[in-house]
């Protein structure tokens, strides 16, 4: 069985909603987002730099969380959520995928640290300011694709649970604008999906 090394409030809530929406039996081992924990010894065995999430797939030990969905995609991907090689829409889906790490959670990891990880007396207002509208222009281009579509390749993908989970998080942050209104429209049909609530709900 699969098993997913697990913190809240964090990249992880992904994989659940992958495994989730896929249907496939997994178990998970919840920790705290917390140095005691991360940075364990027993932890550390499993990621180097003591992060999450972490999946165990029998002798497998795999983590960072795309690496993780296109792995779960290949080799447990009980019908799909990724279109074939030479599909019409995989270059699309390609750039979605990686642009969630590539222009999205940059920004988002320095306002997550300039508001919540620092000492208030440690924090720099220029460099939140910068990365919140670094943000927001990252969503623009996103914006423009989901004009006319439900999902970021038209059907419901392993882009849509990378890119949905950090549009979800950049609303929540407040920095998805209201004149963005197909991606505001898409944050809803993400959050409406049942796997999507329960990996939401796990945190």
């Amino acid at each position: 069985m699969l098993k997913l090394h697990f913190a809240p409030n964090s990249r992880a809530g992904r994989i659940v909603w992958l495994l989730e929406e896929l249907g496939l039996d997994y178990e998970i081992n919840k920790m705290a987002f917390h140095p005691k924990d991360l940075k364990s010894d027993e932890h550390r065995a499993r990621h180097p730099l003591g992060r999450i999430p972490v999946l165990e797939d029998g002798d497998v030990m795999i983590y960072e969380s795309g690496a993780i969905v296109d792995y779960v995609l290949e080799r447990h991907k009980n019908g799909g959520l990724k279109p074939a090689v030479d599909a019409p829409e995989f270059p699309a889906y390609l750039q979605w995928f990686h642009y969630c790490e590539g222009m999205v959670m940059p920004p988002v990891n320095t306002i997550v640290v300039q508001t919540i990880l620092l000492p208030p007396e440690r924090r720099d207002e220029t460099v939140l300011k910068q990365a919140q509208k670094l943000l927001t222009r990252s969503w623009a281009p996103v914006d423009e694709a989901l004009e006319g579509k439900e999902y970021l390749i038209g059907n419901f993908s392993g882009a849509d649970i990378m890119l949905g989970h950090a549009a979800f998080m950049s609303n929540r942050l407040g920095c998805i604008p209201d004149e963005n209104a197909a991606l505001k429209a898409y944050v809803e049909r993400i959050t409406a999906r049942p796997a999507f609530d329960k990996a939401i709900n796990m945190q």
